[in-house]
């Protein structure tokens, strides 16, 4: 789910230089545990907070809590606990695609889109979705009509319709024409499954078992739950549960372009290529490769958000990684407890630190 506007996006840029400062991590997480019990941080579950790859603050909150839309009570959250991503995922199915095809395991970008999907040749047919390409996919620019705008409880919203077909490949691709791809940016759940499909054909591997072995054991992360759809298919947009720190964790591969261990995870150009600007969100906010962008292109950052106030956010330079899991699921409101973590105590932390 996406409903921000570019204002609740931006992360303000962290565009210095200076001497760091000793880091007081304790500080930072009682900072934090005051503000949460104020009432300033409603309905936060964790914040870890790293900067050049030290922990500046980790904290965790108790709260409600659920699993893809099925509440869970009151949840004692921690360090081990599995959250809900939900449209955080994508942007790791992002990292998943660039994985398989640097393996040659998926089409490139510039590949047409429903050729890859010959199983529906009456919609390959159809004119005007030749013009489809991977890209487009990628970019959320298919210009197939799509609408998440509609509350998640809403069978009309476009990923319910999704989740409720008996085909949902079909489903997705049958979508009326709307414009011609690469014009406007439509957020769509349905594009980030076709993502997945195609790592799961080229790879042979469900996509859950793909991120186990290409992204997952590679960072030590041994503890994950990928939500399934009725079909038996995991979500591609929104089901992926992980803990705060591994993802953290994968926000700190990404601020390394790649690379973890000295080992190269995710290729960097793969990166580069995503956080290249293609489609304006809104003012301010620029679309990528399945990543939100703000902030000048020589100093890119890079954002993943999820219904309910998930959050990461990710600037290479300086080395910000900021992560933060929240419960305000389906409130219009619930990007407001995560900005805050960013910009009221993650910013001003990494700024006291560089001297500024």
């Amino acid at each position: 789910m996406f409903s921000e506007p570019a204002r609740r996006l931006c992360a303000a840029s962290l565009f210095w230089i200076g001497t760091m400062l000793p880091v007081d991590a304790q500080s930072l997480n009682d900072q934090l545990r005051t503000s949460f019990a104020a009432g300033e941080l409603p309905g936060l579950h964790g914040a870890i907070i790293d900067f050049r790859g030290q922990r500046l603050a980790e904290v965790y909150f108790p709260g409600e809590d659920e699993r893809w839309g099925l509440p869970q009570g009151l949840q004692e959250h921690s360090a081990g606990s599995l959250h809900d991503l939900r449209s955080v995922t994508k942007s790791v199915v992002g990292l998943l695609y660039g994985i398989a095809l640097a393996e040659g395991k998926v089409p490139a970008p510039d590949a047409p889109l429903y050729a890859q999907f010959p199983q529906y040749p009456d919609l390959m047919a159809q004119p005007g979705r030749e013009l489809i390409l991977v890209r487009h996919a990628l970019s959320m620019q298919m210009g197939t009509e799509w609408d998440e705008d509609l509350p998640y409880s809403d069978p009309r919203n476009s990923e319910i319709a999704m989740e409720n077909a008996p085909d949902r490949y079909r489903f997705i691709l049958e979508q009326p024409i709307r414009e011609a791809p690469g014009k406007t940016w439509i957020y769509s759940g349905g594009a980030v499954a076709l993502l997945a499909k195609l790592i799961e054909t080229g790879t042979g591997l469900p996509l859950d078992r793909y991120a186990q072995e290409k992204l997952f054991a590679p960072l030590r992360i041994e503890t994950f739950d990928w939500v399934a759809g009725a079909d038996g298919e995991p979500s591609a947009a929104s089901g992926l549960r992980l803990t705060l720190p591994d993802l953290a964790r994968i926000g700190q591969l990404v601020a390394d372009y790649g690379v973890h261990d000295g080992r190269q995870i995710v290729p960097r150009d793969w990166l580069e290529l995503s956080f290249e600007p293609r489609a304006v969100v809104n003012d301010g906010t620029q679309y990528g490769y399945l990543w939100y962008l703000v902030g000048a292109p020589e100093r890119t950052i890079a954002v993943a958000v999820g219904n309910g106030g998930q959050r990461l956010t990710v600037q290479p330079d300086p080395g910000l990684v900021v992560a933060s899991f929240a419960g305000r699921y389906n409130d219009p409101e619930s990007w407001q407890t995560s900005i805050k973590v960013l910009l009221d105590f993650a910013v001003p932390e990494a700024k006291r630190l560089l001297g500024k």
